[in-house]
């Protein structure tokens, strides 16, 4: 088994790791503090290819592998999560979805201005009663002549308020339940379409969560995303690389949390001597470590097992797993390092333990993932 990384790999870690240290980090507590949609790195994320990472060039996109995405990703997050999971939602639930389903007009309409950076996306699958229960959506699309008109109200849509293009889910035939769900491509400006109510979340401030409203929406016919009836099946291989674009945001958020963890470890004295000589703090560095590179392991297997283009729902689900909770725990034992100062919003670990617990929740909860992995484990 190789672990080492290709020279592009490589290259694209590094180019990252630059634009998060010299541009995204200095400005991430102002972000956070302000709930500022951060649209001039979004900009810069255009420009250096990182909103369309892995789409063909051909379609707008970078062409790169899901490995690249993942280490971008990472340090993209490791400086501002908010930064991170406009991202990821662009790239891995709405320029995924449409590489993969489009007809060549969609490609060229929809796929080159948002894998170039030009636009941005959101994805509209999560509704007030449908959450994990993806077939209890309500929202509907009836076919009128060459127009679907589209009603009902999406819930939790990160990017939502600033997205120009949303790929939607709602049902075409209720009674076939998961055969009959469809996907639509919407965008913003259609009569009908609004933005509704605007969360106030915990975390991840920067980043807009919002209702979509559709009341009675027309779109062109043509803006079905597949065929009818393939909703279900495009929702559930979006969610499969999804859940690697989150675990790469939940490792960033733990690595951030861990080297400010070993920098106020080494800079902090009581009892005449470092924290970082005293063997309780030593041990929680030691976990925290340990918990992270094992998480990473996990989704670098996923990305890998994607570019492959073998199953990897399983993989990706483990993935998620395992770097949201290491997130977490990581976050929690970073403001026990920090111990009062770890409190207070001087500090990036607030931040951080306030970001990771999405991480938990969104894509699938840590609940959704055990049970795709215990059914792949008990398959048979």
């Amino acid at each position: 088994m190789d672990f080492n990384l290709s020279d592009e790999q490589r290259m694209i870690q590094e180019m990252a790791k630059n634009f998060a240290v010299k541009e995204v980090a200095p400005k991430a507590a102002e972000i956070d503090q302000n709930h500022r949609f951060p649209s001039e790195l979004v900009a810069k994320m255009g420009e250096l290819g990182l909103m369309g990472i892995m789409v063909d060039p051909a379609s707008g996109g970078a062409g790169m592998d899901t490995v690249c995405y993942v280490l971008a990703l990472e340090e993209i997050s490791a400086a501002c999560a908010s930064t991170g999971v406009i991202m990821s939602v662009n790239n891995s639930l709405v320029c995924d979805p449409v590489e993969r389903n489009s007809t060549p007009e969609q490609k060229e309409k929809f796929l080159k201005p948002l894998a170039s950076g030009a636009k941005l996306g959101c994805f509209g699958l999560t509704e007030p009663n449908a959450g994990s229960d993806v077939i209890g959506q309500r929202t509907r699309a009836v076919l009128d002549g060459n127009e679907w008109v589209l009603n009902g109200t999406k819930n939790f849509i990160t990017n939502g308020k600033e997205a120009d293009i949303a790929v939607v889910f709602a049902m075409t035939d209720a009674e076939k339940k998961h055969k009959g769900m469809s996907t639509f491509i919407v965008e913003k400006g259609t009569p009908g379409f609004s933005i509704g109510k605007v969360e106030d979340k915990l975390g991840i401030c920067g980043s807009s969560t919002t209702e979509l409203v559709f009341e009675d929406c027309r779109i062109p016919a043509e803006n079905i995303l597949g065929k009818e009836g393939d909703g279900f099946k495009i929702a559930m291989q979006t969610l499969d690389g999804g859940r690697i674009g989150i675990a790469s945001q939940a490792l960033g958020i733990a690595r951030a949390a861990l080297e400010a963890s070993k920098k106020h470890a080494r800079e902090r004295f009581q009892f005449g001597k470092p924290l970082a000589d005293i063997q309780a703090i030593q041990w929680m560095i030691a976990d925290m470590a340990t918990k992270l590179d094992c998480a990473r392991l996990l989704t670098l297997r996923a990305a890998f097992e994607k570019d492959q283009k073998v199953r990897f729902s399983r993989s990706s689900a483990m993935a998620k797993l395992a770097a949201a909770e290491a997130a977490m725990w990581i976050a929690t034992k970073a403001i026990q390092v920090h111990g009062g100062y770890g409190y207070t919003k001087e500090y990036p670990v607030e931040r951080n333990f306030r970001d990771a617990k999405i991480t938990e929740i969104y894509e699938g909860t840590n609940e959704v993932q055990r049970l795709v992995i215990a059914a792949a484990e008990l398959k048979g």
